[in-house]
């Protein structure tokens, strides 16, 4: 019987190497075409002879990645910002009060997670352009919030069915807290797990946006580094270490995002969305 358990432990960690090595092939081919001089032509499986670190500068001052990296971080920390206060708040009252119009509101919220975000796009795009928001990075981060606070309101909703006890809201209402005080004071803290989870969601998600960007920035000054990136990649076709340069540049925020809050991603996406 040990034999058999130590034979599947074994098989399993095979597979799970297996499976890791095959998701780091892109990376690893990224990161040597990165690397590579201009004139490099050997395989891209060969790791370079000569590390060649000047397409990072050379990438970073034609795609003008330093504009577009500050644009795309205060879309996406803005937005993640104003997530976590109005999904907090909103998901508190429906998870705790389950009255009718409460239900009514949780399912409505649910309904809009299914609907695909390009059926709103033409009339979105002839709002914006009515009340004069193209260009702007407000229009991005109201349009990030929109989309992504129906799944913040049910993960932070169930989380708060599933993990945190009422007992503890009852005692602090006993002590006369009021029901902002025993949010902001006890509940919130509380909800740390889940928080980091819908960061990371929603921050990879906002960092990664094409498809709204293209068409609600469109000029210089305000474009994200999707768009400097997919202009890059045009521009520079026959340069792709440039082009694994600037993609290198681009994602690294966002994995130093998950290494920092790795650890309550799983937790908080679990207990919000299975018991949600």
């Amino acid at each position: 019987m040990d034999y058999m358990n130590k034979k599947k432990k074994w098989l399993l960690s095979v597979v799970t190497l297996m499976v890791a090595a095959f998701h780091l092939i892109p990376f690893y081919i990224l990161i040597t075409t990165a690397l590579k001089e201009r004139g490099d032509f050997s395989s891209k499986w060969a790791f370079p002879k000569v590390m060649n670190f000047r397409n990072f500068t050379e990438a970073w001052e034609m795609a003008s990645l330093g504009s577009a990296l500050w644009n795309t971080m205060i879309i996406t920390f803005v937005s993640a910002l104003l997530l976590i206060i109005f999904g907090s708040l909103a998901a508190y009252p429906l998870a705790r009060r389950q009255t009718k119009l409460n239900k009514v509101v949780f399912m409505f919220f649910i309904a809009v997670m299914v609907i695909p975000p390009l059926t709103a796009l033409v009339p979105l795009y002839k709002l914006v352009v009515d009340i004069g928001m193209m260009n702007t990075l407000e229009i991005a981060i109201l349009n990030n919030v929109a989309s992504f606070l129906p799944l913040t309101i049910f993960l932070y909703s169930g989380f708060i069915r599933s993990t945190i006890p009422k007992e503890l809201e009852e005692a602090a209402k006993i002590d006369g807290a009021s029901t902002l005080g025993i949010f902001f004071r006890i509940v919130f803290p509380l909800l740390k797990p889940v928080t980091a989870s819908i960061l990371i969601i929603a921050c990879v998600f906002i960092w990664n946006d094409y498809q709204f960007a293209i068409f609600f920035l469109q000029a210089e000054e305000v474009k994200t580094i999707t768009v400097a990136l997919a202009g890059f990649f045009g521009e520079n076709a026959n340069r792709m270490n440039l082009v694994a340069a600037a993609a290198i540049m681009a994602v690294l925020p966002m994995v130093v995002l998950f290494l920092l809050l790795q650890k309550h991603f799983v937790k908080g996406l679990a207990s919000g969305s299975v018991k949600g």
